[in-house]
């Protein structure tokens, strides 16, 4: 009987925390209210620029400006265009470069994108630079860290989150969100996110650069020259399927993001139905273990 109960308060919590990310479709977990994950995420990033020292280049830090606000507004234009407009509220848009020569980028939710000065030194243009920021904004747009806490969540508190009070529920937040940003930890700024997670901001990152205006055909040869420039993985690179895995994903799907997405008025996106099947069926395995 009790195995039964929590069968179904797990039931009725994954019913109610059911998403669909844009642009893909596929179903997610969210059990973290919006205000919570832009609280505590807003919380670690300011204090992570309270102490990372800010890049001294206006010329770079201006680039990382003007690619930046593009793939933001390519963003917001998709929202609009497919009836989540609602969803750029939670948007406040930032972007920093900052002095560190690891080769890595992230983005907190709501939108707070750093890149490293050693990520831009490889950098050749604009769209190289929208490979990187348009995959860092996807893991925003696809609410991969709300999803990252509630499998935490779920893993390590299951049913009995339901039977918590509101404080404790809070405080249980705020220990998944140390534990998902990683700010100050050994693994640096952004723990890794899973290889599905970053699969899926490699596909709805070239869709954003390629509405921005941008060219994603040089995605190819970027990841190419990224994963060939140095004898050590760079962090940016460290948790996605192999190089060829990638290299080969995005190839297969350059024809069909510049055919739906290069080449209508305006750069106007299509409706996010016709983006992708969706996935219909939610198993719990996989929604806590995402790898």
């Amino acid at each position: 009987m009790k195995t039964a109960l929590i069968t179904l308060s797990l039931s009725a919590l994954l019913w109610a925390g059911c998403g669909s990310v844009p642009l893909t479709g596929r179903k997610q977990i969210l059990l973290v209210s919006e205000q919570d994950v832009l609280a505590s995420s807003l919380a670690q990033y300011e204090s992570y620029m309270n102490t990372a020292p800010r890049s001294t280049s206006q010329a770079q830090s201006a680039t990382v400006a003007r690619v930046g606000k593009r793939i933001a507004d390519a963003t917001e234009q998709y929202l609009r265009a497919n009836g989540l407009a609602s969803e750029i509220s939670n948007f406040s848009w930032e972007f920093n470069l900052v002095k560190d020569s690891q080769i890595n980028a992230f983005c907190m939710p709501g939108g707070k994108i750093v890149v490293y000065e050693g990520l831009m030194n490889i950098i050749s243009s604009d769209d190289e630079l929208a490979v990187v920021i348009g995959h860092e904004v996807a893991h925003a747009v696809a609410k991969h860290s709300n999803e990252r806490m509630s499998q935490q969540m779920l893993a390590q508190y299951g049913a009995q989150i339901l039977n918590q009070s509101l404080s404790k529920k809070s405080a249980a937040i705020q220990t998944l969100a140390g534990q998902v940003y990683g700010i100050g930890a050994q693994y640096g700024v952004m723990l890794p996110f899973s290889r599905k997670h970053e699969s899926e901001a490699d596909y709805m990152g070239l869709i954003l650069m390629t509405i921005a205006g941008y060219n994603p055909d040089v995605a190819v040869e970027f990841w190419q020259k990224m994963a060939a420039g140095s004898s050590e993985v760079p962090e940016i690179l460290s948790t996605h399927p192999s190089d060829e895995r990638r290299i080969k994903d995005i190839e297969k799907a350059l024809p069909e993001i510049k055919a739906r997405y290069m080449h209508s008025p305006n750069n106007s996106p299509a409706p996010a139905s016709d983006a992708q099947p969706s996935i219909k069926t939610i198993h719990i395995k996989d929604l806590l273990n995402s790898k």
